[in-house]
């Protein structure tokens, strides 16, 4: 390339990598692209009206350290359920009903099955040690050193 082809070629990226830069350099809580050439302000997002938004509860992320299994130890028929999306079994999956005392086989227990937001399914602070998984349309609490179920909301979600 000739020297005067590398300068145009440089001019131009130089050009184009600062017209994209652009909308990042205009003024914050106004938008780039507004009619006519004038810009737009950008209000916050409001609270969804009819109801609170939906957050992690105060206390949350405090577990109990030491808790009664005999408290726990329960099979529940869940009276609502929640539509979080489908669910993908590991291979070789079929529906069986759970209950406490049995132990989950671990593949259904990994990480990938956890219900970090299990307050948002209605399901109680699991213990230290101890996690929601969702295993088909159930929830089921489970110990996760040995796998064994320590609670069950059969039907909780769709």
């Amino acid at each position: 390339m000739t020297r005067s082809t590398t300068t145009l070629l440089a001019l131009a990226l130089g050009s184009s990598l600062a017209l994209a830069a652009a909308p990042a350099l205009a003024e914050p809580g106004h938008d780039w692209h507004g009619r006519g050439g004038q810009a737009r302000t950008v209000e916050p997002e409001r609270a969804p009206r009819g109801y609170q938004r939906v957050e992690r509860p105060a206390g949350a992320e405090v577990r109990p350290q030491q808790f009664d299994r005999q408290v726990y130890n329960h099979n529940f028929r869940a009276e609502r359920t929640y539509h979080i999306g489908p669910y993908h079994p590991p291979r070789g999956f079929y529906y069986r009903r759970w209950g406490y005392g049995e132990v989950l086989p671990r593949i259904y227990w990994s990480q990938r099955y956890w219900l970090s937001d299990y307050w948002l399914f209605g399901l109680e602070v699991p213990p230290v040690g101890c996690e929601w998984v969702r295993y088909g349309p159930d929830a089921l609490l489970i110990d996760i050193r040995s796998g064994q179920v320590i609670q069950v909301v059969y039907g909780r979600f769709l």
